[in-house]
């Protein structure tokens, strides 16, 4: 198991659910930055997201298989693969100096090694306030169960 409280940064390879995408990334912030958002995409696709940056992505394998979506203010970029529709990550609205990457979509790592994470207010984006103030909605926790 991987150890969620950690800071230091650490790159993994990562893919979609075919294959067909591949990516290296460092983690800038390891597995501390961990979260999930109520905003309405986050909250359609589930995902649990953790922080890099553009220069630290780097598409190894499919590049021809990655196809972006982008809504209503269109800042985010949400990047999936064309072929199974697994969402790998997305530029960040509240700070397109950073990527989101789906945990989900890293070797070695699951969304259920998090017993408990932060989720962001997505109705409430910093970027729609004056203060840019980012707001909780709550914790997320899983417990796994004693026969797992």
């Amino acid at each position: 198991m991987i150890d969620t409280s950690s800071k230091e940064p650490v790159t993994l390879n990562g893919s979609c659910h075919c294959g067909a995408l591949k990516f290296t990334v460092t983690l800038t912030e390891a597995f501390a930055s961990a979260r999930r958002c109520t905003c309405s995409i986050c909250r359609m696709r589930g995902a649990v997201a953790v922080t890099s940056t553009p220069d630290a992505f780097r598409i190894t394998q499919g590049e021809d298989n990655l196809a972006t979506y982008r809504f209503n203010t269109k800042m985010a970029e949400h990047h999936f693969c064309s072929n199974c529709g697994i969402y790998t990550h997305h530029k960040r609205r509240s700070n397109p100096n950073q990527l989101g990457v789906n945990v989900a979509c890293l070797e070695g790592v699951s969304p259920f090694d998090f017993r408990e994470l932060v989720v962001f207010d997505g109705d409430r984006h910093p970027a729609d306030n004056a203060e840019h103030k980012t707001y909780v909605a709550g914790v997320l926790r899983f417990e796994p169960s004693p026969e797992g």
